[in-house]
């Protein structure tokens, strides 16, 4: 997602505007799969997997997804336990609005 040719989706994923990115149907459902893990591990359904098989997903891809999701997670929790922050010359325009935390009225 480097490059001229991809600025566009790219920006529109780092402000977590998936209807902007363009995404088609397959890719849409997996980011959401990833959002719903994200906020509400628990509220995944066997009715969202089997939508990301019918979409054209492997097992095993939904699996690293899951996988992926979870570590990156991991990261994040990390981080903010220990108020870790990029240094400014990693974000020069500032935080991407999908990466701001959310408040804890969001999480509910």
């Amino acid at each position: 997602m480097q490059g001229e040719a991809y600025g566009q989706v790219a920006e529109a994923l780092r402000s977590g505007d998936l209807d902007a990115a363009g995404l088609d149907r397959a890719h849409r459902l997996l980011l959401e799969f990833v959002e719903t893990i994200t906020r509400h591990a628990y509220r995944v359904t066997d009715e969202q997997v089997q939508g990301l098989r019918d979409a054209g997903w492997t097992d095993e891809q939904i699996a690293e997804a899951t996988y992926d999701a979870a570590l990156f997670n991991l990261f994040v929790r990390l981080a903010d336990t220990f108020d870790i922050v990029p240094p400014a010359v990693y974000e020069p325009g500032g935080v991407p609005p999908a990466a701001v935390k959310p408040s804890a009225q969001n999480l509910r």
